[in-house]
């Protein structure tokens, strides 16, 4: 088996590997893939979440509170309470009370596949061997970068969009604020962990990797002469912390959303702004067991809560291979919670070696039209062999350059850049491309979700079957005909 490599770059020695957030082996039914683990649980008890309806009585919580429950925070405005108890029937009593949807044990789940090799290659310090516009050849791995190509992005990088003005909250593990491709890219003050112990900026990963800051780099690196460029270079990046080392509950799921579309609600956080796009570049795919279901709830509630609160939701579909259309038992979340836009990944065979089959459905990706929405540049690892092959600096083996390609690494390196594959890949060419859409129309707050996701659907590529379909949803997300639109 090939596990999925990654990139760093630090000097003159660039670590190539793969990371991807799918290994490339045959995928494995929902039933046989125990996507969730643990319940959460403490001393106090167990955490339950809460769903209810705006017909909830005004005693809510002195209910719960009867029911044998301590609640730790109720929303009314989200419809969601988080609630420690140890008494052994308080789901059915909870569930009892009238108003009350649903009724969940908090679980941790495995939302990003952490699996990963490192293998190590030489520079050849040869500048970027891709030219014809203004912007983005200055970038010394840009030639590498043929994601941006497929989109057209340095058409309307040409055009003059940047995503100046919009803001994109990035929940996932933990981000580098500081790395040098990045920096002053992401508001530090207003970004937060939802992740006990841990600042928004912290992680752990044993070869440096760093998942949230690959997907923020594709939505906002920097125009500085320095490694890569995002899909929307101007914006600016919220980091929300849910995940430690690919696994999260759903209470930090939760609550990410919640803040990143009302972070000023949050002590400490009193004048920050939130976000305009939500990017989750995570997902579980699972058949639902008993009491999942009021999990799945609490995560609508959340995306309604955020749609609600201007912010379009974007998310990865997952790396199963499934069709979603005929595993009709599975669920994949957050693609499918409510009002969130799912994204297939796409990649060409042999990138390095000449090919341009750059909306080619990826092997790994998910899809159907229960699910996806949108297609867009992820990568992938089935060229066969490890010939090497050379992309101005970069030299590695020639699949490696199937992969997406952006900064990437834990703080203090903050000058690493790795290659990587998946829906994961996927999502934040969405995210960035509406930010696009966002700048054009006077920034943050201009446009209601609904506005942002109809202009995504009128300007991306209709490819597949004519019209919506089950691989490229609308279609394949083109910056170029977004901003012209």
């Amino acid at each position: 088996m090939r596990l999925n490599p990654i990139l760093v770059w630090s000097g003159t020695v660039l670590l190539v590997g793969l990371t991807a957030c799918s290994q490339d082996t045959a995928p494995t039914s929902p039933t046989d893939r125990p996507s969730i683990s643990a319940n959460k649980a403490s001393t106090q008890g167990s955490l339950y979440l809460v769903s209810f309806s705006e017909t909830a009585p005004a005693d809510l919580q002195a209910r719960l509170t009867a029911a044998g429950g301590k609640v730790k925070k109720i929303s009314k405005d989200a419809g969601i309470a988080k609630v420690m108890s140890d008494a052994p029937n308080f789901a059915a009593q909870a569930a009892a009370i009238p108003g009350v949807e649903g009724v969940g044990k908090d679980r941790v789940v495995r939302w990003v596949d952490p699996s990963q090799r490192v293998v190590r290659a030489k520079t050849n310090n040869k500048p970027s061997n891709v030219k014809g516009h203004s912007i983005g050849d200055n970038e010394p791995f840009f030639g590498s970068q043929w994601d941006m190509t497929a989109i057209h992005a340095p058409e309307a990088w040409d055009a003059g969009a940047r995503g100046t003005g919009a803001r994109v909250a990035v929940l996932d593990g933990g981000l580098n604020d500081t790395h040098v491709d990045l920096a002053g890219t992401v508001d530090s003050r207003c970004s937060a962990s939802m992740v006990d112990g841990f600042a928004f900026n912290e992680d752990f990963d044993p070869d440096g990797f760093s998942h949230a800051t690959h997907v923020a780099g594709t939505i906002a690196a920097l125009d500085n002469s320095i490694g890569t460029i995002g899909v929307a270079p101007g914006t600016t990046i919220i980091g929300v912390k849910v995940l430690q080392e690919g696994n999260g509950s759903f209470e930090d799921v939760i609550d990410g959303i919640l803040y990143a579309a009302d972070p000023s609600s949050t002590p400490g956080k009193e004048g920050c702004a939130r976000a305009d796009i939500i990017n989750m570049s995570l997902g579980a795919t699972f058949v639902p067991e008993k009491g999942d279901k009021a999990l799945l709830k609490a995560l609508d509630k959340a995306t309604t809560f955020a749609d609600k609160h201007g912010v379009l939701v974007i998310a990865s579909a997952g790396n199963d291979a499934l069709n979603l259309d005929e595993a009709k038992k599975a669920v994949t979340v957050p693609a499918q919670s409510a009002r969130v836009l799912a994204v297939s990944a796409t990649a060409p065979v042999g990138f390095a070696l000449g090919a341009t089959n750059f909306t080619r459905l990826a092997s790994y990706s998910n899809f159907g039209k229960a699910v996806i929405d949108f297609a867009a540049p992820g990568g992938d690892f089935v060229l066969p062999g490890d010939d090497l092959c050379a992309i101005g600096p970069i030299v590695a083996p020639c699949f490696v350059f199937d992969f997406v390609l952006s900064p990437a690494t834990l703080a203090p390196d903050n000058t690493g850049y790795f290659f990587a594959a998946g829906t994961s890949q996927a999502a934040p060419h969405v995210a960035g491309v509406a930010a696009l859409i966002l700048s054009k129309h006077g920034g943050s707050g201009s446009m209601k979700p609904a506005q942002l996701k109809a202009a995504l659907e009128q300007s991306a590529d209709d490819l597949g079957k004519p019209g919506f379909d089950a691989v490229y949803g609308h279609g394949f997300v083109d910056a170029l005909t977004a901003i012209l639109h």
